[in-house]
């Protein structure tokens, strides 16, 4: 039996338990910090780990915004060297021989037609032109008391 008063008897140790000792006791300044992360069963739940198992976020790099050429550097280079001025002169040179070929090989009804095309350009071209000019000028005087005076000349 206890020599305790009734009321503070059931915080005292029971016969046979242990007694509670100050090492016992975690104080708040002792607590292992925690990072609360979502649990891998259910991502909506958040889990209790020891900081010192968290590996830290690691800021992103920083991302090269610089703008890209227009042109591509080696494709300048190259346009610049002459290469430009030969490839636009073989191809000057191509489509040339292709219209040349196109009308060496029309014939006399290739003639005709493109000749009557031709002619008919020609005479929708003579056609004149009306131009139709029309002015109006409209004068207004206005004087004390309210009075107006509207002129219209055309």
């Amino acid at each position: 039996m206890s020599a305790l008063p009734e009321k503070y008897r059931k915080y005292a140790a029971q016969q046979g338990q242990r007694p509670i000792h100050p090492a016992d006791v975690e104080l708040y300044g002792e607590r292992q910090p925690v990072a609360w992360v979502p649990s891998a069963e259910n991502p909506n739940v958040m889990v209790a780990v020891p900081k010192q198992y968290v590996q830290p976020m690691q800021p992103a790099p920083p991302r090269d915004l610089t703008p890209v050429p227009l042109f591509d550097p080696q494709a300048q280079r190259l346009f610049a060297g002459g290469l430009g001025v030969g490839a636009a002169g073989a191809g000057l040179g191509f489509g040339l021989g292709q219209l040349a070929a196109g009308i060496a090989m029309m014939g006399t009804s290739g003639l005709a037609i493109l000749a009557g095309l031709l002619l008919a350009a020609g005479s929708l071209r003579g056609r004149g032109v009306v131009n139709v000019h029309n002015e109006s000028h409209t004068h207004v005087t206005q004087k004390w008391l309210g009075r107006t005076s509207v002129t219209n000349n055309q």
